[in-house]
């Protein structure tokens, strides 16, 4: 029981600065009307800077921005591979919360594989090819509504009648930083990580309290607190509770010891999954110091979270077709790293 109950307050932590960080980025992505949609450079290495970009912001977001430039034309088949190379999706949120450091390197070293990538996909003119796969009309970018996001008194008149979602968001976060200061939740001492924490979720306290209702229930409550919120809750607390039982009962240390190329094959097969979840087992398998640095590497190579659904509505061969490229990626980068001890 005592296990189950750490199991519990590690995933509370994660996924509490998950949800902060999710919910200032989206803050933000509103606020500035989705600039990254706008002004697309026809310099091919512009493309793949910006397609770059796009892939390493925390989240999907950068990743579906990505997909609707391909789909519309304005970013070439190398440039959408180097943003799926880039994107560690929702993952990205807890490698900064386990191992920021270390997450912040693996995001510099995918960041410069996606480019690459992308040079070489389109030097060996697949995208020629690709292009004729794609419907004639091409995915629409998704254009934010302005918002006066903090307009004078606002968190007066929020508060004078607030809804039940803006209540219950308040009370979360609110539990969320008593916890944390008290050191329920998170590093006891007061160190560097404490503080961030306290304050994304300082921040994040006050961009639920100022911002109008339709903001929040729409980018809030709707898109991050009932579609990732859960999902990112259940697969970090299940992950970390049946590695914490396989420690107990397996010698799972042993097995990937001896196994190491087979299980650099699996990671990087499961990034074929359109999905977040499946990849936090090898994020966390690297936070308890289980796999080398090489095998998370691979494993971020090849997956892009849910921010390939997109393209798989549009064109399922063109999904396997991105996908291949990235897990043919993954699995040399995967196989130098292993070489070289990395």
């Amino acid at each position: 029981m005592h296990e189950i109950i750490e199991v519990f307050k590690h995933t509370l932590m994660i996924t509490g600065f998950v949800f902060t960080m999710m919910l200032i980025i989206e803050y933000i992505n509103v606020q500035t009307q989705g600039l990254w949609q706008k002004n697309i450079s026809k310099s091919i290495w512009k493309q793949y800077l910006l397609a770059a970009l796009l892939g390493a912001i925390p989240g999907c977001l950068g990743a579906f921005t990505a997909v609707a430039l391909f789909t519309h034309r304005l970013i070439s088949l190398g440039a959408l591979v180097t943003a799926m190379i880039a994107t560690s999706g929702d993952e990205a949120f807890v490698m900064l919360s386990m191992f920021p450091q270390k997450a912040i390197i693996l995001t510099i070293a995918i960041v410069i594989i996606g480019i690459i990538a992308g040079f070489i996909t389109d030097k060996l003119q697949f995208s020629k090819s690709f292009k004729n796969i794609l419907p004639t009309k091409g995915f629409p970018l998704h254009k934010e509504e302005k918002c006066n996001c903090y307009p004078k008194n606002n968190l007066l008149e929020n508060m004078k009648n607030p809804s039940i979602q803006r209540i219950l968001l308040i009370v979360i976060v609110s539990i969320f930083l008593i916890g944390t200061i008290i050191g329920e939740i998170g590093p006891n001492e007061w160190n560097w990580i404490k503080i961030t924490i306290l304050f994304v979720s300082s921040l994040s306290l006050f961009i639920i309290t100022t911002v109008p209702e339709h903001f929040l229930l729409e980018h809030l409550w709707n898109h991050i607190v009932k579609v990732h919120i859960p999902r990112i809750f259940l697969w970090i607390f299940g992950t970390l509770l049946t590695i914490n039982i396989l420690m107990q009962f397996v010698d799972v240390n042993s097995w990937i010891a001896n196994n190491m190329y087979i299980l650099l094959i699996i990671a990087v097969l499961i990034g074929i999954v359109p999905e977040s979840g499946p990849h936090m087992i090898f994020v966390t398998l690297f936070a308890s110091g289980t796999i080398p640095f090489s095998i998370l590497l691979a494993s971020s190579i090849s997956q892009d979270g849910h921010g390939m659904l997109p393209l798989l509505a549009e064109s399922k061969k063109g999904f396997f077709t991105v996908k291949a490229i990235n897990i043919i990626f993954g699995l040399i980068v995967g196989t130098i790293g292993l070489l070289f001890g990395i």
